[in-house]
C-alpha cells in the first residue's frame, strides 16, 4: 500500500490517478497510522513553501513524515514536497522545513527567461538512480516552479535541467527520492519514473 500524505496541498488526486492507472494500490491519507503503515509513502505538493509547512504542523504530520523516512520505506517527494525536505526557503523566510537535508530552496534568477519555468524541458541524470532506471537519455518531463533547491550535500542531487544555468531537481539518499517535476504529469517517462517506485 502507498500512503499519499495529505496535509491540505493539492495535485494528491492526480497523483493517485497516475497509480491507479499503474495498478498500485494507493490511499489518500492525512492519518498518522496509515501513513506509518504503509509499505511506501509518496508526498506530493503545490503552492507556498511556509503554508504548506504550517499546514504539515497544525496536521500533526512534520514528525510524521521524518517517522516515515527514518523507517526506511520508500518516500517521494514532488515538487513542493522536494522542497519541504529542506532546511528554509526564500520563498517563506522564517519558515523552518522538516531539515531531511540540509541546505535551502532559492529563487530561480531571471536570465531573460519565464519565471514560472512551467512546461517540458529535458532533464540529465547526475548518477544512476533506481526511480530513473530505463528512461533513457535526457527525457523530457514537466514542470512549473519559481524555487529550486541547493543541497550542502551535492551527492544526493540524482538530476539537473537548464534553465537559464544549471538547476538541481531531483534527489536520490538511501530510501528518500524527489523530483522538481511532476512525474504524475509528464507522460510515458513519469509513468516509468512512478512505476519504477513503485516496484522499489
Amino acid at each position: 500500500m502507498i500512503a499519499i500524505i495529505d496535509y491540505g496541498a493539492g495535485n494528491l488526486h492526480s497523483v493517485k490517478n497516475a497509480l491507479d492507472f499503474l495498478g498500485a494500490q494507493c490511499i489518500i491519507t492525512g492519518d498518522r497510522d496509515e501513513i506509518l503503515n504503509a509499505d511506501k509513502v509518496i508526498l506530493p505538493g503545490v503552492g507556498a513553501f511556509g503554508d504548506a509547512m504550517k499546514s504539515l504542523e497544525d496536521n500533526g504530520l512534520s514528525e510524521t513524515v521524518k517517522q516515515a523516512i527514518d523507517s526506511g520505506k520508500p518516500f517521494l517527494g514532488i515538487c513542493l514536497g522536494l522542497h519541504l525536505l529542506f532546511e528554509e526557503s526564500e520563498e517563506s523566510p522564517g519558515a523552518k522545513g522538516l531539515g531531511v537535508f540540509k541546505g535551502k530552496v532559492v529563487k530561480i534568477p531571471d536570465r531573460g527567461l519565464k519565471i514560472p519555468h512551467m512546461g517540458w524541458n529535458s532533464i540529465t541524470l547526475a548518477k544512476s538512480s533506481k526511480i530513473f532506471n530505463n528512461i533513457g537519455e535526457a527525457p523530457y518531463v514537466y514542470f512549473v516552479h519559481s524555487y529550486y533547491i541547493q543541497p550542502s550535500d551535492k551527492e544526493i542531487v540524482s538530476a539537473y535541467t537548464e534553465y537559464g544555468q544549471s538547476l538541481s531537481i531531483a534527489v536520490e539518499n538511501d530510501n528518500v527520492f524527489a523530483t522538481q517535476f511532476h512525474p504524475e504529469k509528464s507522460g510515458e517517462v513519469g509513468m516509468k519514473i512512478l512505476k519504477n517506485f513503485i516496484e522499489l
